[in-house]
């Protein structure tokens, strides 16, 4: 069998799982799993969420969720999709899901931030899953781990949010703008920086 073929049945075995509905809850144990390289999927995520296969935007979003559940960025920076006997690359623009909500509970160093990604994945922000803000040409880029190296962009509106419930704090770095959750503090830009 050669490589595009295998690529090929492993696209169609995950298309006919979405199909018949047999998606466990929850993302699968990916990081446990250590199957051969099989090839390029020729799916690519865009900056903006969308999913393409070949240049084709993928519509059927229970495809494209069980794709996102089986996700895993390695050591080598390659993010691929992995299934117990095989593995392919993935390409990514950015990050591969997009936060689209926060939420929080609680108030100043004892809240808890929550993410909410695109793919439906919550993550409550803290050591395990770190806040980290990206400044390019001016610009705050801010990101959240979602699960395992994958990461999610926050995306504007919850970024305001997040500047809302913004606190001052001294770091080793100066006094810094952040936000605190799971007994961390996140900063998200200097003291009079314009993040808005």
């Amino acid at each position: 069998m050669t490589t595009s073929m295998t690529v090929a049945d492993f696209i169609a075995s995950l298309q006919r799982e979405a199909s018949s509905g047999g998606v466990a809850k929850g993302p699968p144990p990916v990081e446990r799993w250590n199957p051969p390289f099989c090839g390029d999927s020729f799916i690519e995520i865009l900056r903006d969420g969308t999913w393409r296969h070949e240049g084709v935007r993928m519509t059927r979003e229970s495809l494209v969720r069980l794709f996102a559940s089986i996700l895993r960025k390695d050591e080598d920076g390659i993010t691929y999709l992995v299934t117990p006997v095989e593995k392919v690359s993935v390409k990514v623009e950015d990050a591969p899901f997009l936060a689209v909500r926060v939420d929080r509970e609680g108030a100043g160093r004892d809240q808890t931030i929550a993410v909410t990604t695109n793919m439906g994945d919550v993550a409550a922000v803290g050591p395990d899953h770190p806040l980290r803000v990206e400044t390019t040409n001016g610009e705050p880029r801010p990101y959240v781990l979602v699960r395992g190296r994958l990461e999610a962009r926050v995306l504007r509106a919850p970024f305001y949010e997040l500047v809302d419930w913004a606190e001052e704090e001294a770091t080793p770095e100066g006094p810094r703008l952040g936000v605190w959750s799971g007994g961390a503090f996140f900063p998200i830009g200097p003291v009079g920086a314009h993040l808005q």
